[in-house]
């Protein structure tokens, strides 16, 4: 019996001996071991689906997001529109107002300037008036200081009524 070729009994017996434990582990072991198997394939496509499921869901959140931005950008758009309708409705009603209100102010500077003018040409008037009496007052007493520059003086003046 040599080393290299084994006898026909103990092929034999060897034989046996791995069916008997062929058969022990074909019936306990390999279900056990393929059922592990089998939930661990399971557990492993249930997993890839709820990463494919989780990349869609990404996917269309990044959609979702980017048309948020795009709605914020569009409306902010929108608000600075009306923020510089609004401060160029506000700067041209200031301007208006401020327009009418200079033009109130000229207008009564105006008309106190004219009510002050034709007072001091009132005034002015009446002061040349009370000189020009004062002078011809002054005139006539030194004319009319005889009798006969009296009467030619209501002789000229009585025509003038007559006439």
């Amino acid at each position: 019996m040599g080393l290299l070729t084994p006898s026909g009994g103990l092929l034999f017996w060897m034989t046996i001996a791995f069916a008997v434990v062929f058969f022990i582990l074909a019936k306990f072991a390999f279900p056990a071991i393929l059922g592990s198997v089998r939930k661990r394939e399971t557990y492993i496509d249930t997993q890839l689906d709820a990463a494919k499921a989780a990349e869609v869901r990404i996917a269309g959140l990044e959609e979702e997001g980017k048309k948020i931005i795009a709605d914020a950008e569009r409306e902010k758009v929108t608000i600075l529109k009306e923020a510089a309708a609004s401060r160029d409705k506000i700067v041209g009603d200031a301007r208006e107002t401020a327009s009418q209100e200079a033009a109130r102010i000229i207008s009564e500077a105006k008309k106190q300037a004219n009510e002050e003018k034709d007072a001091i040409l009132a005034s002015a008037r009446g002061e040349v008036a009370m000189i020009a009496m004062q002078m011809a007052t002054k005139v006539l007493r030194g004319q009319l200081d005889d009798d006969q520059a009296q009467k030619a003086l209501q002789e000229i003046l009585a025509d003038e009524v007559k006439s």
